[in-house]
């Protein structure tokens, strides 16, 4: 059991600090497991002239897409670099613009490599698969060399092309043409998809050996800092979700006069009608100064209006009732 339990403590140590390389993982197998699933149920060739490449490069192409704008929009670094900057753009300085340019496509840089982890894995994938590609490239494989073919119109040559992904269209004279031609493409399909591997693996590594060589830091002191960022963000989290709680908190005791847990309650505010309308609709964030925002209609209300209002008594045995009742 202690061995057990070494081994594990173990694992996790070496997994600390690399989530980044274990979140891709795990994207790159649930995508691979995505696209078998896609191909089982949705992918069939349509075998006919001029829709086969469109309907291949289509189950290429958009999902990659689809995966990439996903992967975007899924990094909280997007949202970073494109939230609020209008305003911080107009005070920056000529040298500062430049050193601000810099470091936007540096992190530019660093979402798109974690975006294309998935689009790219689906384009290796199906490449290696194979399928997608022979339907979209069958009506353009030779087949000249064949004596079936030397007889036949430029229209029917395609047809009979065309059909070539579905076996069950094409004649049995022409069978061995065809499945010549689908080994040809599966051929130039996996080769394509192998090299698209590698060229990824060789990017993603000189990638990493030049942002080491031109980083400042030391490696373990690289280490420190990325150490440091995780657990600054997360305290950051848990801080910033405290004091808007307990900001929150203030407005809403002004507003109901009292707050969810309150236990020895005298009195409670009735809103009026005028108050219930100030609250209510759409909030937007509104500046109210240079400094200040309004970051609700509750939050408006509670800034700008008096705490006058009608209360109501509670009555000493109610306040005892609305305790919680005491843990077993």
């Amino acid at each position: 059991m202690r061995t057990k339990m070494s081994y594990l403590t173990y694992v996790l140590t070496f997994l600390k600090g690399k989530e980044v390389i274990v979140a891709n993982a795990v994207i790159a197998i649930l995508t691979i497991g995505g696209q078998q699933l896609f191909s089982f149920f949705t992918f069939s060739c349509p075998c006919h002239v001029g829709q086969n490449l469109i309907y291949g490069l289509a189950f290429l192409g958009v999902p990659a897409l689809i995966l990439l704008i996903v992967g975007y929009a899924l990094n909280n670094q997007t949202w970073r670099l494109v939230t609020g900057k209008r305003s911080s753009y107009q005070e920056l300085s000529a040298r500062n613009s430049l050193l601000q340019c810099k470091l936007i496509c540096l992190v530019l840089c660093n979402v798109t490599g974690r975006a294309l982890v998935a689009p790219v894995t689906w384009l290796a994938v199906t490449l290696l698969n194979g399928s997608y590609y022979v339907c979209a490239m069958s009506e353009f494989v030779s087949v000249n060399h064949y004596k079936a073919f030397i007889n036949i119109t430029t229209k029917e040559h395609k047809k009979i092309l065309a059909a070539f992904p579905c076996s069950h269209l094409v004649p049995p004279e022409l069978s061995r043409a065809k499945d010549e031609a689908i080994l040809l493409l599966k051929y130039q399909s996996q080769v394509a998809g192998w090299f698209l591997i590698a060229g990824v693996a060789i990017t993603v590594f000189l990638s990493y050996c030049l942002a080491r060589c031109l980083s400042p830091l030391s490696f373990l002191h690289l280490k420190y800092w990325a150490s440091y960022v995780r657990n600054e963000q997360k305290l950051f989290e848990e801080a910033a979700d405290l004091h808007s709680r307990l900001y929150a908190t203030q407005h809403i005791k002004k507003f109901f006069g009292l707050v969810p847990g309150s236990k020895d309650l005298r009195e409670i505010r009735i809103p009026s009608c005028k108050d219930w309308r100030s609250i209510s609709g759409v909030a937007v964030l509104r500046i109210v100064d240079e400094e200040h925002y309004d970051y609700s209609l509750l939050h408006d209300w509670a800034v700008n209006s008096s705490t006058n209002g009608k209360y109501f008594k509670i009555e000493e045995s109610s306040s005892k009732n609305s305790e919680p009742p005491p843990s077993t």
